[in-house]
């Protein structure tokens, strides 16, 4: 069984974010897709899990935020 990128410990990942404020995790070895931004990385897995954890921490998007005035 083929193991997934997001899935390799010993992978090398950033973390991008897109206009909502959503937080992904990403192989670096892969091009950043239209609408999301590099925020950190490449570094790994655990590092840019991290990040996350610490940066995204209103998961509701930006424009659910907006409307709620918040």
């Amino acid at each position: 069984m083929a193991m997934s990128l997001l899935d390799d410990p010993k992978g090398t990942f950033a973390v991008l974010v897109n206009a909502e404020g959503q937080h992904s995790l990403w192989p670096s070895q892969l091009p950043v897709p239209e609408g999301w931004t590099q925020v950190t990385g490449p570094d790994t897995r655990d590092a840019c899990l991290e990040y996350v954890e610490a940066n995204w921490t209103d998961l509701r998007p930006n424009s659910v935020r907006l409307e709620e005035g918040n």
